[in-house]
């Protein structure tokens, strides 16, 4: 086969989209009260209020949605932003203009925003539809974008996820139909509920939480041989696709290391938490197994929920001290101010900080996580939430899950190229900065890995590899699309190898300049062809 190699410098072009014929966007009201009251005529919604001004701003448009909605919303505003699709976006300027006493702002959402498929079960996250499920707060799968990924896919029966962190039931609810108990658990029943309900739980049934893969199936397992990692190669060996391991030992086993090999040679990915060590104890020097094992994706956690420290500043009232929880991108759980001045950037408290050392790969969220087990086993709606490691693996899990679903021949080598790739890099984070090299790539983000394994092999747009600063790990990703770099490094023991069956665009911003331990290798094969069709939700999402 002959390699033909082409670095092509050149600007990042812009690539259209295909225009949406309805208009999406956010409006606030002025008054957090304000709630306008419509009535279903047909496919759309008729204002049945007594405001005139409203009344006459509305009657020439075609309205589908007129919500109130947490999404994107700024802290103070939230109980006062409107979630609106109508035919034409001339209906915000007309409600901004002729019912400015009640609207204060108003903005478009972009072509590409639009681009999401939310459940029937999607929490009080939801925008585009009615809430059936539980009344529980999933702005952390918001922030990872997860309802982006949905657009493309939502998971495939044909695709298993594995979990081997607690017994569930093959006949709850959110499991039934899809389910298979491997081998029992002598784990509590609470824990694997939640794990498995994160990871793939039955979505769009009106009932609880979609799993980030709710059409996948599950096999669950337990992990009673940690020496052998007997039972993970069992699910391995019956077709698993990704394993979720919310657990760790601080023992390393060669003849484990050698079962993980033995499962990515077989397409499984293991999926594991660093565990929650003391880090004003361990300083980060202490590895948890199977995580840390080569070719296992290692998890920890971040927050993810506000945007600036400023919005949730509080107080510890016995001791006068002003704290931040839970700021997105943020490592660790809590942070403080020097001199209790909270006009200054906070630092973390080591004592917050879990699980993050050099073997870490990605940070997903772990605060507010919603635990399934007390509504499965109760019988009622409690909203106990994870604030611990566990709650992330099934996020990363679940997200790889949708890969393999959206394209089934993934090679299994390239998935944690892919989720380091698409993820938020949060280096730059002030607070973060004492912490470098231990909490991995920065923050998942399921829709734009997703998205990424969409464009390696729609041949619709290019594949972008961007806005990424990497010093090491080994990277290899083949797309029969062309690919762009863009604002990306490639330094010191990084390695990388890439095939494209088009074109190489090595754009602005781009170092590719590793040292003597690692290596870049392009590679143009114009031979390269598809082994398998892309399993969409909707198949016109390729004629968009």
């Amino acid at each position: 086969m002959r390699a033909l190699l082409i670095i092509v410098f050149a600007v990042l072009s812009t690539f259209s989209v295909h225009a949406q014929k309805e208009a999406w966007f956010y409006l606030r009201a002025r008054d957090t009260s304000f709630v306008p009251s419509f009535e279903k005529k047909g496919d759309y919604l008729s204002y049945s209020g007594n405001d005139a001004r409203l009344k006459a701003a509305l009657k020439n448009y075609k309205i589908k949605i007129f919500k109130k909605t947490w999404k994107h919303a700024k802290k103070q505003n939230l109980k006062k932003t409107f979630f609106v699709v109508a035919d034409k976006e001339a209906l915000m300027t007309d409600l901004l203009q002729n019912a400015s006493h009640l609207f204060e702002f108003g903005e478009m959402i972009a072509e590409e925003d639009k681009k999401i498929f939310e459940p029937n079960d999607y929490g009080l996250t939801s925008t585009i539809g009615d809430n059936l499920g539980a009344q529980v707060n999933l702005d952390y799968l918001d922030v990872l974008e997860v309802p982006k990924a949905w657009y493309y896919t939502t998971g495939s029966r044909d695709i298993i996820v594995g979990i081997s962190d607690g017994s569930i039931k093959a006949n709850d609810k959110e499991f039934a139909g899809k389910t298979k108990e491997i081998q029992p658990s002598f784990l509590a029943k609470g824990h694997g509920f939640s794990v498995a309900e994160s990871a793939a739980g039955q979505g769009d049934n009106g009932y609880g939480i979609p799993g980030v893969c709710y059409d996948c199936s599950i096999y669950s397992t337990n992990y009673s041989h940690l020496n052998t990692l007997e039972q993970l190669v069992e699910l391995s060996k019956m077709g698993v696709k990704v394993i979720n391991c919310s657990w760790g030992t601080s023992k390393y086993y060669e003849t484990a290391q050698q079962a993980v090999y033995e499962m990515m040679d077989n397409g499984t990915v293991v999926v594991a938490i660093g565990h929650n060590p003391d880090f004003t104890k361990t300083k980060g020097k202490v590895l948890y197994y199977p995580a840390s094992y080569d070719k296992v994706i290692a998890v920890s956690s971040a927050q993810h929920r506000y945007e600036n420290y400023w919005e949730n500043i509080q107080i510890e009232e016995d001791k006068g001290l002003y704290y931040v929880k839970n700021i997105r991108n943020y490592v660790g759980l809590t942070a403080g101010f020097k001199n209790n001045d909270t006009t200054q950037v906070p630092h973390l408290y080591p004592i917050s900080i879990r699980n993050i050392n050099s073997e870490i790969d990605i940070v997903a969220p772990s605060t507010g996580i919603f635990r399934y087990g007390e509504l499965a086993l109760n019988g009622f709606e409690d909203v106990s939430q994870f604030n611990q490691t566990s709650g992330v693996a099934p996020l990363v899990t679940g997200t790889i899950g949708l890969m393999f679903s959206l394209y089934p021949c993934l090679p299994a080598e390239e998935v944690e190229s892919i989720i380091k790739f698409t993820s938020t890099n949060i280096d730059d984070v002030e607070p973060n900065k004492p912490y470098a090299g231990m909490y991995g790539s920065g923050m998942l983000n399921t829709g734009r890995a997703v998205k990424m394994v969409f464009d390696m092999f729609a041949e619709k747009e290019p594949v972008k590899i961007e806005n990424q600063r990497f010093s090491r790990w080994d990277f290899k990703l083949t797309s029969i699309s062309e690919v762009i770099m863009k604002n990306q490094q490639f330094t010191e023991k990084s390695t990388l190898e890439l095939t494209s069956k088009k074109q190489i665009v090595i754009s602005e911003n781009t170092i590719l300049k590793p040292n003597i331990k690692g290596k870049i290798h392009l590679k143009i094969d114009p031979s390269l062809k598809k082994e398998c069709e892309l399993q969409l939700r909707d198949p016109s999402i390729l004629d968009d």
